[in-house]
């Protein structure tokens, strides 16, 4: 049986398909020519994370295919229920990049607070003449310790997110429509643990209530953040989007950083993507990324051996 990991696997996930007896290809194929590719090849698995999209030209057309996977979480750039509806079986990986997104979500996060976005790039221009300029500029951090943070969407990444604020010392409070309240066991390197329970609130009370702000619920039709959320927050709040472009509308975000109400922001994922607004790009403001938010080792890893164990299970059912 062959694979194609139109968005590329990791070795390890090539390895175990490989000994269960599976032909994986890596090679990147052209939006335009998947179609022609899989059908050619004879393709029962076809793997994407992000840039591949399966909509239903493909799901009819290609007859071979019997598994489409996507290496991460959000599903948005496939056409889940009509494949599902037309007998393919699609899986993802919920848990194998959560950590790392948490993880990338408070590297901005601290980031911002010591304004190091700015400072690393001023630095190696202006460090050999403007150096008191500099440190007076930059002499307004702010702690996260003993700060609340506030999580819209209480999944795996939410929950792996305000794992590390626990560990920070911050307060964490969270919405989301579809849970009262998630345990959460803070492990640590000698085996010691602490549980929390966190019982989730309304949006508008953790607008309200954070000093810092992360998102991380699915693509929706309207904007999570707007303008009338950006009212209901803290002034100086500082925000992170390592979600989905297009859960909080760009153009309302800028407005609330020049009014002052947002003290600084963070954009993993754009609605322009991959070609983000200039002014983004552009606004001392922002610390930015490019949608790299499950791009560590480790959860490349987790993501191939996982898909790679799901693939093998349904062949063996």
């Amino acid at each position: 049986m062959n694979v194609l990991a139109n968005d590329g696997i990791s070795q390890s996930g090539i390895d175990a398909l490989e000994q269960a007896g599976f032909n994986v290809s890596t090679t990147t194929v052209a939006q335009e020519q998947l179609q022609n590719y899989i059908n050619e090849n004879d393709i029962t698995v076809l793997l994407v994370r992000s840039a591949t999209k399966v909509r239903k030209d493909i799901i009819d057309n290609c007859p071979s295919l019997k598994i489409i996977g996507r290496g991460g979480v959000g599903m948005d750039n496939i056409d889940v229920d009509y494949a599902r509806d037309k007998g393919l079986h699609v899986i993802n990986t919920p848990a194998a990049s959560s950590h790392s997104v948490a993880e990338l979500v408070f590297a901005h996060l601290y980031g911002l607070a010591r304004f190091l976005h700015n400072s690393n790039r001023d630095m190696p221009l202006e460090g050999d003449t403007n150096f008191k300029v500099l440190k007076k500029a930059y002499a307004e951090g702010t702690e996260l310790k003993g700060k609340t943070l506030g999580v819209l969407g209480f999944g795996r990444i939410g929950q792996a997110t305000a794992k590390v604020a626990l560990g920070s010392g911050m307060k964490v409070v969270a919405f989301d429509p579809f849970m009262e309240e998630a345990d959460l066991k803070l492990e640590f390197f000698d085996g010691q643990s602490i549980d929390f329970k966190i019982k989730t609130i309304s949006k508008e009370e953790v607008l309200k209530q954070s000093d810092f702000l992360t998102l991380h619920v699915p693509a929706q039709k309207e904007y999570v953040i707007d303008e009338a959320e950006f009212k209901q927050m803290k002034d100086g709040v500082i925000i992170a989007n390592a979600a989905r472009g297009g859960v909080v509308n760009e153009l309302a975000l800028v407005n609330a950083i020049e009014s002052g109400k947002v003290a600084r922001a963070a954009l993993d994922v754009f609605e322009k993507e991959p070609q983000p607004e200039m002014g983004l790009l552009m606004n001392p403001a922002l610390s930015l990324t490019p949608h790299t938010g499950a791009a560590t080792n480790e959860a490349q890893d987790r993501i191939g051996e996982e898909l790679a164990s799901q693939i093998i299970n349904i062949f063996k059912s």
